[in-house]
């Protein structure tokens, strides 16, 4: 007979352990540990009568099936060109930044008659549903809905089921396997819920949606091994006060990572973004102290936005630092060479930095960017408005080279811009764009000698 042991198992990291504590000796989280029953029974041996394994090679003689595309074709986009069959997604952010209505959408795109497309909600009631898709404007679209919280239920139903195209779970962390005796959205139950539903995907070929919540630390919630059990993790990013949406892959087994989407939300939903760098610079404003154009790459695709700086004299013992879409600490290792290589006094300012339209920026190049907005600030000097800026800065205060400078130079050709502050090249050197004057910086005092030469030239005084 199977023996029942109490386990206490960290709802912030997976970690069990054989008694309750208040703290969590593997992650350090305080009051996470909650109990749970397992049922352990006796394992068997592992013998001669297993079933042999047929080993095939890399090529097969069956094509692979084809994606399914949405139509959406941000969306698209970011999975690597459409749904591969069989395949489990997971897709987590902010509550009330737009996972359900994102997903609903997307269900409906691809209800096309050749699959059913199936949508399980575990939060809200079926009739809630029917008024958001109402609102969506695609209640016409044939999407079979159903309000269910059971793993046991949805799966007994799925197996009767016809031809499955796409099952959007929403989300995972209201549902529960009945087998075991901890609440749902505890580490088991997730951890659990999930297997069973990407299991019974793979064996039906049907693609898998589902949406997961965030902590306050912003990463999903529930164990870190439901990433690594699903095939693709999405991220959709934005700030309330901000109409723009980023759909980012943080992983992606049949595509690129670090693809984004754009979105806007709109009373009708979520609009695509066929180029979002315009849009990331339709409120710019040109002639303005502090504000530099920095050109990235987000996946495969360039996108140019605003970065802003405001420097001001501190009344604070410490100073404020306050970053929003960027690094806090690159920020303060810019500050840092700054200060230690060009002469530049900023240790007695509050400084602000802002990277505009909600975007969040991981990127090594946006360092020269950065900097040309805070020497832009402390000498209120703009930057010329028709430039661009884009390089990584090393402790020596050197300006390195990054990849892909000439799809960078090029999206800003496209938009108007005429100039551009990029490091030297290594190795082979090709034409720069035509319509573009390129200036080469090597080291960080070019850069304040072209800004700013007389803020290059004396030390402040700290005030």
């Amino acid at each position: 007979m199977a023996k029942i042991q109490p386990l206490f198992v960290c709802q912030s990291c997976g970690a069990s352990q054989p008694k309750w504590s208040g703290r969590c000796e593997a992650c350090g989280a305080w009051n996470t540990i909650v109990e749970e029953l397992q049922r352990e029974s006796t394992p068997r041996g592992v013998g001669p009568g297993g079933r042999r394994l047929e080993f095939v090679g890399l090529t097969g003689a069956e094509p692979a099936p084809p994606r399914r595309r949405s139509g959406i074709a941000e969306f698209d986009r970011v999975t690597g060109g459409g749904l591969v069959p069989g395949s489990a997604l997971l897709v987590g952010g902010d509550p009330g930044i737009g996972k359900s209505t994102l997903l609903l959408q997307v269900a409906a795109a691809l209800a096309d008659g050749t699959g059913r497309c199936l949508y399980v909600s575990g939060e809200e009631s079926v009739e809630q549903v029917r008024l958001r898709a109402q609102r969506l404007d695609v209640a016409g679209r044939p999407v079979e809905l159903a309000a269910a919280t059971s793993v046991r239920d949805i799966v007994a139903s799925l197996d009767k089921a016809g031809d499955v195209a796409l099952l959007v779970a929403d989300s995972i962390q209201t549902l529960f396997v009945d087998s075991l005796d901890s609440a749902p959205g505890t580490v088991a139950q997730v951890r659990a819920s999930a297997a069973e539903l990407i299991r019974l995907a793979k064996r039906r070929g049907f693609a898998l949606l589902l949406v997961g919540h965030v902590t306050k630390e912003g990463v999903i919630a529930g164990p870190r091994v439901l990433e690594h059990m699903v095939d693709t993790v999405l991220y959709f990013e934005g700030e309330r006060g901000h109409q723009f949406r980023i759909l980012r892959a943080v992983k992606n087994r049949f595509g690129p990572t670090d693809e984004i989407g754009v979105f806007e939300m709109t009373a009708g939903g979520l609009g695509e973004v066929a180029n979002p760098s315009a849009l990331f610079l339709a409120e710019r404003r040109g002639n303005v102290s502090g504000a530099s154009v920095f050109a990235g790459i987000e996946g495969t695709r360039p996108v140019l936005v605003e970065i802003q700086a405001l420097l001001a004299v501190s009344a604070l013992a410490t100073p404020r630092r306050a970053v929003v879409g960027w690094d806090g600490g690159r920020l303060a290792m810019v500050m840092a060479v700054l200060e230690a290589r060009c002469g530049l006094a900023l240790a007695g300012r509050d400084v602000y930095l802002n990277v505009a339209g909600g975007l969040r920026i991981a990127e090594p190049a946006a360092d020269l960017a950065v900097a040309a907005a805070l020497i832009s600030s402390l000498a209120d000097a703009p930057v010329p408005e028709t430039m661009v800026v884009y390089g990584e800065i090393g402790l020596s205060g050197e300006i390195r080279a990054v990849a892909q400078g000439d799809q960078r130079l090029k999206e800003a050709a496209k938009l108007g811009f005429t100039e551009a502050l990029v490091p030297p090249r290594r190795g082979k050197r090709g034409a720069w764009p035509e319509a573009m004057r390129v200036r080469e910086v090597g080291h960080l005092q070019d850069l304040v000698a072209l800004l700013a030469p007389a803020a290059g030239r004396r030390r402040e005084e700290t005030p």
